[in-house]
């Protein structure tokens, strides 16, 4: 072989390996059994033709004919270890050799040139990915992703996505849910076949039900072992088909580009699930196709009501007398309009506790969170109210929405119009559209500034009810109410704030008064372990969306929801994410304590077994710090806050006083 025009890669030292052994080395991406045997060296393919199995991690043992062979560990498999020539009777031919010489104790390994890369059936999908604007993946490389992860690696080098590799599959469809939430734009979430592609399912299943966009992309065992029950073969078209609302294989004759551009249509304008399985022999098939994109796919969305329903509706609130508008989640998009229409027909504004933040505690208008993770302030003035205007509610248990009201319903989704009752006026429209079409008929109710002096002296109350409460102490840890204190005063009024499930979501709910911070949470699925990921994936957001740079992330969990992914911990470290954890550590469920209590059950099997999550924080490379006394949490919150990295303020709390 002419070595003249090789490129000379060095794959390590002489001290490297001792005689008689084999190790393998990687030179680019080749790898390559590198041995040492009877004072020479050797450098040949690393991959036996039998399954591929890796010959670098075999060993040289004498063979029946008395000679030396490296034996692949996988099969037993032998080889010459000098010339890579097998001892006959195979079906093959023997190893490729590769050049190798020595330098001051440096072993190089000459390879042809580099080839340009061939694209690939992946490559026009990740494209595909990129001229919808996807702009960050999450997940987990492994071996039957590898094509597809070389795809989205080379996107990640041209600067046209981001990726994070995660812990825990089931924290990158967390993190994920969370982003689609924040932005309304979907992440990815990568995996590989089998146990990597059921893990997403929990987070997945939390994106669903809180209207969320997400793209699911897993890996598949190659096609031609579908279904005789290869390792991690499963079926996962059925196995994601409640979840996902396009679920597709991605095969050889596919129309690639296609499947990829209805697969992000339906996530965005579905606000949903999209899931694609790659098997692993059809990543790397080569392709010249060219990519897709949204161009003439999508239209506006806006959908205005029917005049006959706007022109019932305005003459209903303007016969109102204690008119109050329950503001959903579902209106987020539209939560200025809704604002607007609040100021110009002088009602208050109760919101679910699902939209909790969207209209700022601090407005003269706001009238906290209804339902059980509510204020009083909300439900007096529900049970007070005459007519509710209900935008973007789902009309949720836990909300408790007075089904005996005259109601106005306005949704975007028809099957959300009267779902569990009939309801006054059931109105199909966009929100925005709505409030633009209905403000300017309306005149603001005669009665409006009783009403928002009524609502002023209640808030009055319920704070003065807060301060009393401070004073609880069964030394037995801090009271919630100073926890979420202290959050309120120092928490910048852009922060995103993640919340998990649990006690300690309850208290954020009654305690913390947002004041334009924007609160994401797992809704509908109430998952607990949700507040880290979704921490996550909303940092990610703040790098990739104008809208959001800048702004700081606190997320919040009790010390069982933070253990079911306390790991990726270690991922915040690992990219250098400016995230803050509130830590309520009581040692135990203490909501499943209280739903035992409740319902008249012994407390059983609630309590919990901590380490200092303070100083894991630390350990892991982040900033912590452990609060047992109230007087501490100022300066422990700012400090974190302040920090310029992952922070986390572990706060020894008592599980009664939430």
């Amino acid at each position: 072989m002419d070595t003249k025009n090789l490129d000379w890669i060095k794959v390590g030292t002489t001290d490297d390996l001792p005689e008689g052994r084999v190790k393998t080395v990687t030179a680019r991406t080749t790898s390559i059994c590198l041995s040492h045997f009877d004072g020479q060296w050797a450098a040949m393919d690393n991959h036996c033709p039998h399954q591929r199995g890796p010959l670098g991690e075999g060993s040289i043992e004498k063979g029946t004919d008395g000679k030396c062979w490296i034996r692949c560990p996988w099969h037993g498999w032998d080889f010459d270890p000098l010339t890579g020539a097998p001892p006959g009777g195979h079906e093959d031919s023997g190893q490729k050799i590769f050049p190798l010489k020595i330098e001051d104790g440096e072993i190089f390994v000459g390879l042809e040139a580099e080839p340009p890369h061939e694209r690939t059936v992946t490559d026009v999908m990740a494209e595909t990915m990129v001229n919808w604007g996807v702009k960050r993946i999450f997940g987990m490389v492994g071996h039957s992703n590898l094509g597809l992860a070389d795809a989205i690696r080379l996107q990640v080098n041209k600067g046209n996505l981001g990726y994070v590799g995660i812990r825990h599959e089931g924290a990158a469809a967390f993190a994920a849910s969370a982003y689609g939430k924040l932005t309304g734009k979907p992440a990815g979430c990568l995996t590989i076949a089998g146990p990597g592609a059921t893990n997403l399912l929990t987070g997945l299943w939390d994106a669903k039900v809180d209207r969320a966009p997400v793209l699911a992309l897993t890996g598949q065992v190659q096609t031609q072992v579908f279904g005789p029950g290869a390792f991690q073969d499963i079926d996962l078209k059925s196995a994601f088909e409640a979840v996902a609302r396009f679920s597709q294989p991605v095969l050889s004759s596919s129309n690639h580009a296609e499947l990829m551009t209805l697969a992000l249509k339906t996530a965005t304008l579905e606000q949903d699930v999209s899931h694609l399985i790659f098997p692993d022999d059809v990543q790397t098939i080569a392709s010249d196709q060219a990519p897709s994109g949204p161009e003439g796919r999508v239209s506006r969305s806006e959908i205005s009501p029917p005049p006959e329903d706007l022109q019932k509706a305005r003459e209903m609130l303007q016969e109102a007398k204690r008119p109050v508008i329950i503001m959903g989640y579902g209106a987020l998009q539209a939560r200025e309009k809704v604002i607007e229409l609040a100021e110009h027909l002088g009602a208050p504004v109760l919101t679910t506790f699902k939209g909790k933040g969207l209209i700022p505690d601090n407005h003269p208008n706001a009238a906290g969170v209804l339902g059980r993770s509510g204020t009083p302030i909300a439900s007096w003035l529900m049970n007070e109210a005459d007519l509710i205007l209900a935008l973007g509610s789902s009309f949720s248990n836990h909300t408790g929405i007075a089904s005996y009201k005259t109601i106005i319903q306005v949704d975007y989704e028809r099957m959300q119009l009267g779902k569990f009752h009939p309801v006054s006026l059931p109105i199909w429209g966009e929100i925005g559209a709505f409030c633009d079409a209905i403000r300017p008929t309306l005149e603001k109710s005669a009665h409006a500034a009783y009403q928002l002096a009524e609502l002023f002296e209640r808030w009055q109350i319920w704070r003065d009810e807060k301060e009393t409460r401070l004073t609880e102490d069964r030394g037995q840890g801090i009271h919630s109410a100073a926890i979420f204190k202290v959050l309120t005063e120092l928490c910048p009024e852009d922060a995103i704030i993640p919340v998990d499930v649990g006690n300690n979501t309850y208290s954020f709910g009654r305690y913390f008064e947002p004041r334009g911070q924007r609160i994401l949470m797992s809704g509908y699925l109430g998952s607990i372990g949700f507040g880290l990921p979704a921490a996550i994936g909303a940092w990610c957001a703040t790098r990739d969306f104008e809208e959001y740079r800048g702004r700081k992330v606190i997320s919040i969990s009790g010390d069982g929801g933070f253990g079911q992914y306390a790991m990726e911990f270690t991922t915040a470290v690992k990219y250098g994410m400016n995230i803050t954890h509130i830590l309520l550590n009581n040692s135990e469920l203490g909501k499943i304590s209280k739903e035992q209590r409740s319902g008249e059950w012994p407390v059983w099997e609630t309590t919990l077994t901590n380490p200092s999550f303070a100083a894991f924080a630390r350990l892991c490379g982040g900033h912590g710090h452990r609060v047992t006394d109230a007087s501490e949490l100022g300066d422990a919150i700012g400090a974190a806050i302040a920090h310029d990295g992952p922070s986390l303020v572990e706060i020894v709390t008592d599980a009664d006083l939430v």
